[in-house]
């Protein structure tokens, strides 16, 4: 059995002041992380444990980047992740792989297994696969030791802590029944979005809250359960505590994220990204993702939230960046982004949109539809007195009227009980249906390339004009370089240009005109009502796979985010689980709480059992769980 006592591991000051680590927002990209030696040997282990749950970061679908080897240029390939799938990992912002054992548990030896090239430098010499499994060596190596003690830490029942507090196979059961009584309340209350403690959790308080009311409850009715839990259970081992609610719910929380994050696997997805204040005034970006599932079906997932301190540009990407290590997903998998149209996110020059399309032009930037409705009213009401004046007495109308309950209760009285609130936007994917006949068309392929010549004319011409030192001489040179372009493309373009129309429409031609006598003489699709449909039938039948460009086609204008709603729904669950009675709620467990209460469908699919592990193996527990009779 490997020493699991860590304190005196080298480089390690024991005197050292301890500084509490948030294990839930530590660094999942392997290049930003800090050594594990400079944390304090009480975190350590904690630390490890959080790395180890989460698996290596192996953003598999990104784009990697190739590097000059000579006359040869080479990249990372993500085969690799394949080969060694228990280590490997790789960083985005430094293009460069690391190990994940060493990391953890790398003595400081010197060169031996590598030295620091798999742990802070980065291993990027592509060209010689052979040195990664150099690095792993034989039996004694470095790497190999490491990983026995990953393993060992896991290993509970080899711990000294455990060996020390050996339990009967009768605790064990005891243990299982207290703790999966607490998960099976705590997993209520998160589906509910209800407050789990209360003010005063005495034994003899009549405001102990909602999860040791409902435990009490469970034990009333299961005699198995009363013989183990509360009063019954040990004092100090009651598995009821504030801190380890939270860890429940934590673990709850990130089952249901890699259910979700299992569900899209290597597919195509769209982000929808929103910000707003929670009840203590603290900016929280909320971000879901919108993608076709593997049956056809269209999906928008709740991802979670996280604080930043501001809503640049800039730190919305980097937050955006961060949650995408954090679940191994890559940019270079993202077809859409919406936003909800703040001047932060669509500024065409500094915006978050823009700084994404640099790092993945296909990642297609639509506007909310809702909020171009929005827009649209307002530039109406601007334009025209009457219509403004209208507005504007109904505002003040609303205002008079919600100010008093008595008048409220009276038109709410005239009005046949109805409610004064505008109603939410409804269901915006039909307007996907006129995109796909648009895409069709000969005419909208004969557009789309004759707009990005004029458009790749007069670009040099558009940035010239925008630019705060405008420059006048070289901008009336460049109208004039544009006319004359311009002009040669009117003259001498127009064969160039139907060639190049043909050439990319004939790729999708002859499948999309087989694809349309296959539909207008199959009666499964005469019925179908939407787009949504389609996709679920052509999977259903097995079109996607005779059709792929067309079923790719269907799902790109799927995924193409046409509204915000996901996320207002999202800050609307914020307002329930972090009020004003519990505005003091930390970012972590509100998390926590939002996920299983947006996402309860899947939530439900989560096993019991799969939550107990997560929270067994977060940290040496005095309990053991018995095995599953």
């Amino acid at each position: 059995m490997e020493n699991l006592d860590h304190n005196n591991e080298s480089g390690s000051n024991p005197k050292r002041t301890r500084i509490e680590v948030d294990v839930a927002n530590l660094p999942t990209n392997p290049g930003l992380r800090i050594k594990i030696c400079n944390y304090h040997p009480n975190e350590r282990d904690q630390i490890r444990r959080h790395y180890l749950q989460n698996k290596p970061c192996q953003p598999v679908d990104h784009d990697f980047p190739q590097s000059q080897f000579g006359k040869t240029k080479r990249r990372f390939n993500p085969v690799w992740f394949k080969d060694y799938p228990s280590w490997l990992e790789y960083s985005i912002t430094k293009d460069a792989a690391y190990c994940l054992f060493c990391y953890l548990f790398r003595p400081d030896i010197g060169d031996q297994g590598g030295g620091d090239s798999f742990v802070t430098e980065g291993f990027r010499n592509w060209k010689k696969k052979e040195k990664l499994q150099n690095h792993v060596g034989d039996h004694n190596n470095a790497h190999n030791i490491a990983q026995r003690k990953c393993e060992a830490l896991l290993n509970q029942r080899q711990s000294i802590q455990t060996i020390i507090n050996k339990q009967s196979d009768v605790e064990k059961r005891e243990y299982r029944t207290r703790l999966n009584a607490s998960v099976d309340c705590i997993c209520f209350l998160q589906r509910q979005g209800l407050a789990f403690h209360g003010h005063d959790e005495s034994k003899d308080s009549n405001n102990q809250g909602n999860f040791l009311e409902l435990l009490q409850f469970l034990a009333n009715h299961n005699e198995e359960i009363d013989k183990v839990v509360l009063e019954n259970a040990p004092e100090n081992h009651q598995m009821t505590s504030p801190d380890i609610q939270k860890e429940i719910a934590n673990a709850a929380a990130v089952e249901t994220i890699n259910a979700i994050i299992k569900d899209i696997g290597d597919l195509l997805f769209a982000i929808i990204v929103d910000e707003s204040r929670d009840m203590s005034t603290k900016e929280q970006m909320a971000i879901a993702l919108l993608y076709v599932d593997k049956l056809g079906h269209v999906n928008e997932r709740f991802l979670g939230i996280t604080h930043v301190n501001n809503t640049s540009a800039v730190t919305l990407k980097s937050a955006i960046e961060e949650v995408f290590n954090k679940h191994s997903l890559s940019i270079s998998r993202l077809r859409g982004q919406g936003y909800d149209g703040a001047s932060n996110m669509r500024g065409e020059l500094n915006g978050l949109k823009t700084l994404i399309l640099k790092n993945n032009p296909s990642a297609y930037y639509v506007n909310c539809f809702a909020h171009q409705l929005q827009l649209t009213l307002v530039a109406v009401a601007k334009n025209h007195i009457q219509i403004a004046t209208f507005f504007n007495l109904v505002a003040k109308v609303f205002n008079i009227v919600g100010a008093s309950c008595k008048r409220h209760d009276i038109f709410r009285e005239k009005r046949l009980n109805q409610e004064m609130s505008l109603k939410r936007p409804g269901d915006t994917r039909w307007k996907a249906n006129i995109l796909i006949g648009l895409l069709q068309t000969f005419e909208f392929v004969f557009d789309l390339h004759l707009m990005k010549g004029v458009l790749g004319i007069s670009n040099e011409l558009s940035q010239a004009l925008q630019r705060k030192d405008q420059d006048i001489v070289n901008a009336m040179k460049l109208v004039d370089i544009s006319k004359q372009r311009l002009q040669f493309m009117r003259d001498d373009g127009w064969n160039s240009l139907l060639e190049e129309v043909s050439a990319f429409f004939s790729f999708l031609d002859n499948q999309l005109e087989t694809y349309i006598h296959d539909m207008r003489s199959s009666e499964e699709f005469s019925a179908l009502k939407g787009i949504g449909q389609l996709a679920e039938k052509m999977v259903e039948m097995k079109k996607n796979v005779s059709y792929p460009l067309v079923y790719s086609l269907v799902t790109l204008a799927l995924i193409l985010p046409v509204a915000t709603a996901t996320i207002e729904r999202a800050f609307s669950a914020m307002n329930i689980i972090k009020n004003r009675l519990r505005n003091q709620i930390g970012d972590q467990w509100m998390n926590d709480c939002l996920v299983p209460y947006i996402e309860k469908d899947i939530f439900k699919t989560i096993e019991c059992e799969e939550i107990m592990q997560r929270f067994q193996n977060m940290k040496n527990h005095r309990g053991q769980l018995s095995k599953i009779s």
